[in-house]
C-alpha cells in the first residue's frame, strides 16, 4: 500500500467496508442489546451506499454461534445466548441495507471456540485478497468487543485501518470499557473518523 494511500481520506482501489455484527440479538430488544447499537445503522448505511457508488468491496460479518457455543452462560460462560446460527436473533435487522450479494463471514461457528476478530475465520481474510484489498473502514458492533479485536487483527496483518466514529457503539458492561477499546485502537495505529470528513 502507498503512503498516500493510506493518509488520503478519498475512497479508492484497495479500500473495502467491513461491517461487524450488526445483527439483531445486539439492537434494542435483541438477546444481547448495545446500548444506543441501533443508531450505528443510519451512517453505515450512507457508508454501504458510498462505498457502493465507487464500486468498492463491502464485507459483512456475523456471530453464527451453535446452540452450545463456549461465551453462554449455560455453558459457563459470559454471554446469554445469542446469535444462534438460523435464528431471527442472528439475522442482519431489515433496515441494514448492504449490497445485494453482501460478501458475509462466519465466526465463532464452533462450539469451543470464540472469535470476536472478523479475521478469526480465514474468510474474510481471503475475500480481502482476493480482492486486492489494503485498507479497512471498519464500522459495527460493539466497540470493544468485536469491532476492537476485528481492528488490532487487520492492523497486525498490515492493514490501513479507519474506524467510523459514527457508526460503532459500545456495550460497556464496564463503565468506560468503549473509551478504552478506542484508546488501544488509536496505540495500535488505526484513524479514525466520520462520514463528513469523507467528503462525499
Amino acid at each position: 500500500m502507498s503512503q498516500q494511500h493510506s493518509q488520503s481520506l478519498e475512497l479508492g482501489i484497495g479500500d473495502a467496508l467491513i461491517v461487524i455484527d450488526v445483527q439483531n440479538d445486539f439492537l434494542k430488544g435483541g438477546a444481547l442489546p448495545v446500548p444506543d447499537g441501533d443508531r450505528v445503522i443510519e451512517p453505515l448505511n450512507r457508508y454501504v451506499a458510498a462505498f457502493a457508488r465507487h464500486g468498492l468491496t463491502v464485507v459483512a460479518t456475523r456471530d453464527w454461534h451453535p446452540p452450545t457455543h463456549c461465551s453462554f452462560r449455560e455453558q459457563g460462560g459470559s454471554f446469554p445466548a445469542h446469535c444462534v446460527a438460523g435464528s431471527t436473533g442472528a439475522r442482519f435487522p431489515e433496515q441494514l441495507h448492504l449490497p445485494h450479494q453482501c460478501p458475509v463471514v462466519d465466526k465463532a461457528v464452533t462450539a469451543d471456540r470464540e472469535d470476536f476478530s472478523g479475521f478469526g475465520a480465514d474468510g474474510l481474510q481471503v475475500r480481502l485478497a482476493s480482492n486486492g484489498i489494503d485498507r479497512l473502514f471498519v464500522g459495527g458492533l460493539a466497540t470493544e468487543y468485536c469491532v476492537l479485536e476485528t481492528v488490532l487483527d487487520g492492523l497486525d496483518r498490515g492493514y490501513a485501518v479507519i474506524v467510523l466514529v459514527d457508526a460503532i457503539a459500545a456495550m460497556d458492561r464496564h463503565p468506560g470499557d468503549g473509551a478504552r477499546a478506542i484508546e488501544r485502537m488509536a496505540a495500535a495505529g488505526a484513524r479514525f473518523l466520520s462520514f463528513d470528513q469523507l467528503g462525499l
